[in-house]
């Protein structure tokens, strides 16, 4: 039943019957069946650790959740992870960030990791581009998030949290299976994967995956559509008793449109015409496992990735030759090894060390102006101590070393004690230090258009700082875990202080006219805190519920320095006010996300998704207004014969339009907002 409005009234009535008919009819739950033990994490230190000895808070989203959620882009999953904010692929690529500050097209202070490689590209600002991300979401096994710093164990990068994509075993992919979606605003999915042995000592999986949408609905002077195309290959070999091999390659492209029409004639702007921004990911990756001994083990990884990204196009010019314009004609290009040593020191602490060498080079025409390739090269040693010499008592101890090519030289420490109460309580105090290192642009960046002066749009020049500081980040947090097997139940409580006192911001370095250079300073004293929640309950062995809420507030101060630029963007008043108040609202006061689980009765599943968030800005002019929305998705799994899969209905949005990324006018009147309207698409999944 829907009203006038275009609302659903009858959701909470919906809601409240289906819990009567849960607590009527679902038989009471194996205590041991869910909650027999907390999940064993490795992201944090590098160390399987249970989640009540871990120096940081995790929140680990499986493979149940994962398809429960409908998601069919891997940025949506982190709507499920307390402090985090996304929005889809539109004009722009996807963003997930952490705790705000999210300047910058591809969100640089959150590190994300598939396999342990990282995603973050010197061609995307040292930044992910979740556009490229090469993963199938049917290929992930867990995702690990780390809610808080992590540069001790993955490096500067990961400055507010990490992303661990861990994906699932070759040896638990057999036969062939194919699948697709189709719905509304041109949904048209399809895929397959296939697995099998290799001989008598490998196992491998194959998947391709092809995805199309026309994203938002286009408004006035622009264009939204996006598709992608995936091929995932990896193959895990055992070479002996002691040793495993595992070799990883693929590659993503994903298409989006770029370009907008001239705003007063709405025609064809001949200076950015509508055009395919088409973005490539390749990669290799090889990673050696041995066994040393019942309490220690090696491994040693190294990858290779490029990105590539191009939106060539022709400007003509009156009288003149024509431009030839690739604003996005770059390449970048990362080797790196890693070697990690794991052992038991002593009875009571175990010990985790190693090193890693990076070497980054980026080509562009664009932000790197007559330089040709720019490298860059990364070295650090880090080493994690989990010290256990009583049992109600874990302690943490880590420290990286990173010598940067670009950037100098920084230490990052951690120290976090774990009281251990009884099972069922533990209380974490934490305290930590690290720092963010700029992309190759900001410390080496010559942005300058190649069209004439006559084409203003195209007057831009920015000039990197090799003098650029890193920005540093201090953490002190206080966390409580309970694991309540009784009731198969567990809360995850993090309280945080987070302090960065020189936030860096890219703006004018002038203002008097468009030619004046821009740079990335230092510019505020910025402080994040606040406290953030996820309970886990399983009350039913076919119900399953997940709460998470964050209430955060950030505050700056500009710095002495900053204002004393002569000349720059800060002496303007209403500059200085736009800077300080992005800052402030880069995540939203008070966040909330809901997941319902729900097995019925013939062998369906139910899940119902509610996300709710105060308003926040993406950046000084990108504001996304306060906002409710609601998911869900009714799956049959079914076998016929030799034929099994599963038929679904995903509907996103259930509740109605909404803003989610941009709307630059309270009343959302703008013609250039972004509204996200509801999707939904049907699903076929057939195995053999």
């Amino acid at each position: 039943m829907i009203d006038r409005a275009g609302k659903y009234p009858s959701i909470s009535l919906v809601a409240a019957l289906a819990l009567v008919w849960m607590n009527g009819n679902a038989r009471a739950a194996d205590e041991d069946a869910y909650f027999s033990e907390l999940p064993i994490v490795a992201s944090v230190s590098r160390l399987p650790q249970r989640l009540a000895d871990t120096p940081a808070a995790v929140t680990v989203v499986d493979r149940e959740m994962i398809k429960a959620s409908g998601a069919r882009d891997l940025s949506d999953i982190f709507r499920l992870v307390p402090g985090f904010q996304t929005y889809p692929n539109n004009t722009e690529a996807a963003r997930a960030t952490y705790h705000g500050l999210g300047d910058g097209d591809y969100a640089p202070r959150v590190q994300v990791l598939i396999d342990g490689r990282s995603m973050l590209s010197p061609l995307f600002g040292s930044g992910v581009n979740w556009a490229t991300l090469p993963v199938a979401l049917e290929d992930i096994e867990r995702i690990e998030v780390v809610r808080g710093t992590n540069a001790v164990s993955y490096g500067s990068n990961a400055f507010l949290g990490v992303i661990n994509i861990i994906t699932i075993d070759p040896a638990l992919v057999r036969g062939f299976s194919v699948s697709t979606n189709y719905g509304n605003q041109n949904v048209r999915d399809y895929g397959f994967r296939t697995g099998g042995k290799i001989g008598e000592v490998g196992d491998f999986r194959f998947t391709y995956r092809h995805q199309n949408d026309d994203g938002l609905t286009d408004r006035f002077n622009w264009i939204d559509s996006y598709r992608s195309r995936l091929f995932d290959f990896r193959a895990d070999f055992v070479l002996s008793e002691r040793d495993i091999l595992q070799l990883s390659l693929g590659q993503v492209e994903g298409v989006t449109q770029t370009g907008r029409l001239n705003k007063t004639t709405l025609q064809m702007d001949p200076t950015n015409p509508f055009r395919d921004l088409r973005q490539t990911d390749s990669y290799v990756q090889l990673l050696w496992r041995r066994v040393l001994s019942n309490d220690s083990d090696m491994q040693m990884r190294y990858s290779y990735v490029s990105d590539e990204s191009t939106d060539a196009f022709t400007v003509p010019l009156p009288g003149l030759a024509p431009i030839h314009v690739n604003q996005s004609g770059d390449q970048g290009l990362r080797h790196e090894i890693e070697l990690q040593h794991s052992l038991r020191a002593f009875e009571v602490a175990r010990l985790v060390w190693g090193g890693s060498w990076r070497a980054d080079s980026l080509r562009s025409e664009w932000t790197l102006r007559d330089q040709g390739t720019v490298k860059r090269d990364v070295g650090r040693v880090f080493g994690n101590i989990e010290l256990k010499p009583a049992k109600w008592f874990t302690g943490n101890v880590g420290l990286a070393v990173e010598n940067d090519s670009l950037a100098g030289a920084h230490v990052s420490p951690r120290v976090s004690t774990n009281f251990h109460f009884n099972p069922q309580n533990t209380v974490r105090f934490g305290l930590s230090r690290a720092y963010r290192t700029g992309s190759i642009q900001n410390y080496r960046g010559r942005e300058e258009t190649p069209v004439p002066k006559a084409y203003p749009g195209y007057e831009f020049i920015y000039v990197g700082n090799p003098e650029m500081p890193a920005e540093r980040l201090d953490t002190v947090e206080v966390g409580y875990l309970g694991d309540w097997r009784d009731w198969r139940s567990s809360l995850d409580v993090r309280i945080f202080s987070e302090r960065v006192p020189n936030r860096l911001y890219r703006m004018d370095l002038g203002v008097s006219n468009n030619n004046v250079p821009k740079g990335t300073v230092p510019i505020q004293d910025v402080r994040i805190e606040g406290v953030e929640y996820q309970f886990k309950w399983q009350p039913f062995d076919s119900t399953r519920l997940v709460l998470n809420q964050t209430f955060a507030r950030i505050t700056n101060e500009f710095l002495a320095s900053a204002l004393a630029l002569s000349g720059s963007e800060l002496s303007v008043p209403s500059k200085r006010f736009d800077a300080s108040e992005f800052t402030n609202n880069s995540m939203p006061s008070r966040s909330t996300s809901l997941m319902w689980i729900q097995k019925l009765p013939l062998g369906f599943e139910f899940s119902l998704m509610g996300y709710a968030q105060q308003s926040m800005q993406w950046s000084t002019n990108t504001v996304s207004k306060k906002y409710r929305r609601w998911d869900t998705r009714l799956g049959y799994p079914f076998r016929l014969g030799g034929v099994g899969g599963e038929l679904a209905l995903t509907i996103q949005s259930l509740n109605g339009a909404h803003n989610e990324y941009k709307a630059t006018r309270p009343d959302d009147s703008t013609p250039d907002s972004r509204i996200v309207e509801r999707r939904q698409w049907v699903s076929l999944r057939l195995d053999f």
